[in-house]
């Protein structure tokens, strides 16, 4: 089998999460941070046919790499490692033990409740990462107040820090929910985003079959 460049592009972002994944017989991937507060899930054009561990993800996909421009073929006959072949050229990538990898949990994720929705675009997600780099602004917000929802990147411990901010839709109420910027590891792309009160949110990928679930933080 080959990987498409639309899951090569997927992994690399996992690997931002957590650098090592169990893959699971199908076409379903996911992944959870280290410290369990970010969940990424997935449905690509491939169907794997085993379930692999692999530890170092960063290194796989720079394996991979090697065979640029081409794309190679992953033959998975061997319960232990895949071979990876293009042309003259061999790899042999062993797998790892499930038990040394975190793994999301097997039952499905969902919200508690709904009590926050709006619609993120690639652009607004772009700007407020951007804004946020530039300032220096660790934290994230979505809040109610004045009628509006506002998306913000601020320093929330200090009063005077510069922040930046987009309105992405109207509301009677007033809250905040807090994420810090650095677990904001998600890929390029338009989101619908849903806040729930319990401290848990959810970004779904409106281009493809693509979940976040990214904890809040305790002070929302």
């Amino acid at each position: 089998m080959k990987l498409s460049d639309k899951t090569l592009s997927l992994l690399k972002n996992f690997k931002d999460i957590n650098q090592s994944i169990l893959f699971k017989k199908g076409s379903t991937l996911r992944t959870i941070s280290v410290m369990k507060n970010i969940l990424a899930e997935a449905t690509v054009e491939e169907e794997f046919p085993k379930d692999f561990g692999i530890y170092d993800l960063s290194q796989f996909l720079n394996g991979l790499e090697l065979h640029k421009p081409h794309i190679p073929e992953l033959d998975f006959e061997d319960d232990s490692y895949v071979v990876i072949k293009e042309g003259r050229m061999r790899s042999k990538y062993f797998f790892a033990d499930a038990s040394v990898i975190i793994t999301p949990p097997d039952k499905e994720v969902a919200l508690p409740t709904e009590d926050v929705s709006f619609e993120l675009s690639t652009s607004q997600l772009d700007k407020l990462l951007k804004a946020a780099q530039i300032y220096q602004l660790p934290d994230l917000a979505v809040v109610g107040g004045d009628g509006v929802v506002k998306v913000l990147v601020r320093d929330k411990k200090n009063e005077t820090s510069n922040d930046f901010s987009i309105i992405v839709g109207e509301t009677d109420a007033a809250f905040s929910f807090n994420f810090k910027v650095e677990n904001i590891k998600i890929l390029p792309g338009t989101y619908s985003v849903v806040c729930s009160k319990s401290n848990l949110s959810r970004f779904t990928n409106k281009n493809q079959d693509l979940t976040y679930f990214i904890a809040l933080e305790p002070d929302s």
